[in-house]
């Protein structure tokens, strides 16, 4: 089993920047890729960042060169630096670990921490 502690998030005025982090506890192994997913009201849950164990990443078209994402190894964490926000940016984000591939995939989730960006 795995637990996710999201941290971080809040009011910010656009343009500005916040950390989001997110500790994972269980049993995590380096083939658990972990990122952050976003919902903004009236949407689906769309994937802003993901890396793996390795350091590759990938990222939503909307945010790249806005956000990174960066996660600890040792200490089973990942964090999302947002900087150069934007009234669109407000969401819930959810902390997300990605268990295995395709269809045997499974999605472990942290409780999500609103991030609200005004304009």
């Amino acid at each position: 089993q795995v637990q996710l502690v999201e941290s971080g998030g809040g009011l910010v005025q656009a343009g500005g920047s916040l950390r989001l982090s997110c500790a994972a506890s269980g049993s995590i192994f380096s083939i658990d890729r972990m990122g952050w997913y976003r919902q903004a009201p009236g949407k689906q849950r769309e994937l802003v960042a993901r890396i793996t164990s390795g350091g590759t990443t990938n990222y939503a078209d909307s945010v790249k060169g806005r956000f990174t994402v960066s996660r600890d190894n040792a200490k089973n964490t990942v964090s999302l630096q947002m900087n150069s926000l934007k009234p669109e940016d407000t969401a819930v984000y959810y902390c997300n670990l990605k268990r295995g591939w395709g269809e045997s995939a499974y999605d472990y989730w942290g409780q999500g921490t609103q991030v609200t960006v005004s304009s």
